[in-house]
């Protein structure tokens, strides 16, 4: 049977965008090839790299979500929050790897200061809140390293969906176990402030700059994951976007958190 003109396209799509994945190289946006390529495809897209990856050896572990900051939204252009999976070859625990992380293969990286949930329970569209929190059993402060394989990171939102979500690596600090303080990380965790410096440059940020604090970003994510007919699964991690603006990092900085009004603690990642 001839494919049609879309499923060749995300074909090729996908089997490009994993050709340059951990090379450092860079292509042009999909979006100025082929004019018809959307939102929708470029899930579909994900969806196939996702199962090539699988293939080649990589587990899924979690969700990364992005532009859920309004003013990340704004500096690129992206009218919404997108979201893209996370796999055991890119989320890593910070005190496993010694401090330390190699930007190579990756193309004009960021760094990104957020805060992880851990889903214990599947949770659905229609939950508040409180009830989101509760399919939660930890949380967790990371760092999420992104990346653009589109220069001077000029893209669509379906690029950057395509482009495996910007997502090249997370990295989980302590993990603190919610269950016995809900309310407590319910509070915390929508009004908590971070700072994330290197040198004399520091950015600050706060729980509500993603879509008014991580809880409600969970929610974001579920409802969208809804209407595509999926779930979030119990195992997954979740990330739910940049707290400051995210920082160009090159080999040879250190970059480090401080966090108040929540009882995480801050990190500090330096990179080669």
């Amino acid at each position: 049977m001839r494919q049609t003109s879309r499923a060749r396209r995300i074909d090729q799509i996908s089997a490009g965008a994993l050709s340059v994945l951990g090379s450092g190289r860079q292509v042009a946006p999909y979006t100025s090839r082929y004019p018809e390529f959307d939102l929708a495809e470029a899930y579909q897209v994900a969806a196939r790299v996702c199962d090539l990856r699988r293939a080649r050896g990589e587990t899924p572990v979690g969700r990364k979500m992005g532009f859920t900051n309004s003013e990340v939204q704004r500096k690129y252009e992206i009218a919404g929050p997108i979201w893209n999976y996370m796999f055991d070859s890119t989320v890593r625990n910070l005190a496993e790897i010694g401090g330390s992380f190699s930007l190579a293969g990756l193309a004009e990286p960021l760094i990104e200061p957020e805060i992880a949930f851990h889903i214990a329970r599947e949770p659905n569209p229609d939950m508040g809140e409180n009830e989101l929190l509760g399919c939660v059993d930890w949380v967790a402060h990371g760092f999420e390293i992104v990346h653009s394989i589109f220069p001077r990171w000029a893209f669509g939102a379906a690029d950057a969906v395509a482009g495996f979500g910007l997502h090249g690596a997370y990295f989980l600090g302590e993990r603190r176990f919610t269950s016995d303080r809900p309310e407590e990380w319910a509070n915390a965790l929508s009004s908590f402030t971070v700072e994330l410096t290197c040198r004399d440059v520091i950015r600050r940020g706060r729980a509500t700059n993603v879509l008014g604090g991580p809880i409600k970003a969970l929610g974001f994510l579920v409802s969208e994951l809804d209407r595509a007919g999926e779930r979030l699964h119990p195992g997954e991690v979740v990330t739910t976007g940049a707290l400051t603006e995210a920082m160009p990092v090159v080999a040879g900085q250190t970059w480090s958190t401080t966090l108040s009004g929540i009882s995480l603690k801050g990190l500090r990642l330096s990179f080669s």
